[in-house]
């Protein structure tokens, strides 16, 4: 079993979800596995942090209105910093069972 993806973990995926070309954001949700809810949130959050830009791409006759995202130099930046940083360390992780943990094997 996976373990559970932290915030930072989150915000990268999505960044890079968008940084790959998906702009819409349902298909965001789905490149990201995220539920609509989280995405919307963590959206506005990274809108707001000018990680990421919200461009409206709405017709005139279209009553919709159509919103793309956008990588921004900043979090192009972010990705990149990540990204160096995940190569400089190694991560060893054993096959993990928590059930010889308590049997003491």
């Amino acid at each position: 079993m996976k373990n559970r993806r932290s915030k930072l973990e989150i915000y990268l995926d999505v960044l890079k979800v968008i940084k790959e070309g998906t702009t819409k954001p349902t298909r965001i949700m789905y490149g990201a596995n995220l539920s609509w809810k989280l995405l919307q949130g963590i959206l506005g959050s990274m809108v707001a942090q000018d990680l990421i830009e919200e461009i409206d791409v709405s017709d005139s006759r279209d009553k919709r209105t159509n919103t793309v995202y956008q990588v921004t130099n900043k979090g192009d930046s972010v990705i990149r910093y990540f990204d160096r940083a995940k190569g400089l360390i190694e991560v060893d992780e054993p096959d993990f069972n928590p059930l010889q943990i308590a049997r003491g094997r």
